[in-house]
């Protein structure tokens, strides 16, 4: 009977070639493959480079910065469903949006409409060309919209709506 005798100086690097293939076998398993995916903003707040023009009509404003591949996904009507998507207006309120319709044009364009989840009285319609955005946004009997205002930097506007002006 031949018995192999190993002394602990040749076990070493054994175990450590198990362990680090352990590890690689625990670690490289996506157990988080099933979770729903997290929640994504169409814009974020950024620092103002240029004040906005005071208009009687805009009670207030702020620079914005878009998601440029949440706006591809929304450009795309046959991406769907969406991931949930939601939007930051003022005061750090966040509303989920339930699109409902999206027309894509082979130009990069798209016009975007849907209802705002858990408010009784909100929709939102956007007009996406490229990376560039204009919306119009109820909440109740308040008006938001955005603009483009110049290189890609969009601006969010609460807006008075008895006295804007018409078109």
């Amino acid at each position: 009977m031949i018995t192999l005798a190993l002394n602990r100086s040749d076990r070493l690097p054994f175990r450590r070639l198990l362990i680090i293939g352990l590890f690689g076998c625990v670690f490289s398993f996506p157990v988080w493959a099933d979770a729903p995916p997290l929640p994504s903003s169409v814009w974020q707040s950024v620092p103002d480079q240029a004040p906005a023009p005071r208009k009687p009509w805009v009670l207030r404003a702020r620079a914005i910065a878009l998601n440029p591949l949440l706006l591809q996904t929304l450009k795309d009507a046959a991406a769907r469903p969406l991931p949930p998507v939601f939007i930051e207006l003022f005061d750090d309120t966040r509303y989920e949006l339930a699109v409902s319709s999206t027309v894509s044009r082979i130009n990069d364009s798209a016009v975007i409409r849907g209802l705002l989840n858990n408010t009784p009285h909100g929709d939102f319609t956007f007009f996406i060309n490229g990376s560039v955005m204009a919306a119009t946004i109820h909440v109740g009997n308040r008006l938001f919209t955005i603009e483009h205002v110049s290189n890609g930097h969009h601006r969010l506007l609460e807006l008075n709506h008895a006295t804007v002006p018409p078109d």
